[in-house]
């Protein structure tokens, strides 16, 4: 509790973003120790200047993060911070992912799958009709869908999703006062019961419009793969696009028609090869080498992820998405020691997730 007193005053402070935030930790050894920290001891970060050190020190911003922890206990809002096991695992080594998340929901943030699916706001029939194709042929594997909650293909995906009992989570640019767009509240109510919310806004937070593209970092960062499938060459989903490019995640693009205005982000991706071509949920089965699970592979597959630590969840999550990697990569991609990481992989030996290979080499059985 009182540690996240800390973790919302440290993102109230002026000029303190992500980059600072970690910054201040890193150098001080964790979120209460910044606030501990002398004047002089913080001026020696780098990144942190006078005006910062004086907001720091200024209790006033204590004031304002009582008040949202003490809002987000009445609703039943969860508080992760980037060094919290709680955290997307997926999201927190970017250096401009928040440092701060609010999540209201049932849905795990580390789920094996997550599919983000993204679109124009004014989607042709077609487009809609694709979209909830995908999102039913999705299932069998067993995915979280994310979005963004905004009209068009975002609220298609969300509804297909709850109609059929696929996990969804929504991320907003917005607090949680309100939902954004007001006609989607009856859907965003039905997500918590099987998914959830999120964002990184605090609860009072209106939808101002430089907030969205923030949002999009939050879906780009999450998914393992993206979906795009109406867009024009400009808008949101190019952004999200693009960050997801950034952040080596698949991204996936359905074609449309030449001439067809909402295609040309589609086609564009496609043609300079920052998308894959998509025509059913069978060709991001084959590109990110999932299959379908029946119930009974699910059941033992989430009581085995259940049991496994921080450390080993990020080893598994690494294993399924690079081909046999030796074990100085998997060291240096989940920023592990040498030694941890021989024991992590033997741990995961004895339990029959992994197997070694020559070469030190290692795969999921």
């Amino acid at each position: 509790m009182r540690n996240n007193l800390y973790k919302i005053a440290i993102t109230q402070a002026f000029k303190v973003g992500p980059i600072t935030t970690r910054n201040l930790v890193s150098y001080c050894g964790g979120v209460e120790a910044v606030f501990e920290a002398s004047e002089k001891e913080l001026l020696k970060i780098p990144g942190v200047g006078e005006k910062t050190v004086a907001s720091l020190k200024d209790e006033t911003i204590f004031a304002k993060a009582e008040k949202e922890l003490e809002l987000a206990q009445k609703h039943g809002i969860q508080v992760f911070f980037y060094t919290d096991e709680g955290y997307p695992k997926r999201l927190r080594h970017y250096p401009d992912a928040p440092v701060l998340l609010f999540y209201k929901g049932t849905a795990d943030l580390n789920h094996d799958r997550i599919v983000a699916m993204v679109g124009t706001r004014q989607p042709s029939p077609q487009g809609v009709a694709i979209c909830e194709e995908l999102v039913n042929e999705l299932k069998p594997y067993d995915p979280i869908i994310l979005s963004g909650l905004a009209y068009g293909i975002d609220i298609t995906a969300h509804r297909k999703s709850v109609e059929i009992g696929v996990p969804t989570i929504g991320a907003m640019g917005h607090g949680f006062h309100s939902v954004y767009p007001p006609s989607h509240k009856k859907t965003a109510y039905q997500m918590l019961e099987n998914g959830g919310m999120i964002t990184e806004f605090l609860y009072h937070t209106k939808p101002e419009r430089e907030h969205f593209p923030m949002r999009n970092r939050i879906i780009a960062g999450m998914c393992d793969a993206l979906i795009v499938v109406e867009t024009a060459e400009k808008g949101g989903s190019m952004i999200t696009a693009q960050l997801a490019n950034g952040y080596s995640k698949d991204v996936f693009a359905v074609p449309g028609r030449l001439k067809d205005k909402s295609s040309k982000g589609c086609n564009l991706l496609i043609k300079s090869h920052r998308a894959a071509l998509i025509e059913s949920a069978k060709d991001i089965g084959y590109v990110m080498g999932w299959n379908p699970l029946d119930k009974q592979q699910k059941a033992i597959q989430q009581k085995l992820f259940s049991e496994l630590s921080i450390l080993e969840k990020d080893v598994v999550d690494f294993l399924q998405k690079e081909e046999e990697p030796s074990i100085d990569h998997i060291t240096r991609s989940v920023n592990s020691t040498s030694g941890e990481m021989a024991a992590v992989l033997l741990e995961l030996e004895f339990k029959g997730i992994v197997k070694s290979l020559p070469g030190k080499k290692y795969m999921l059985v």
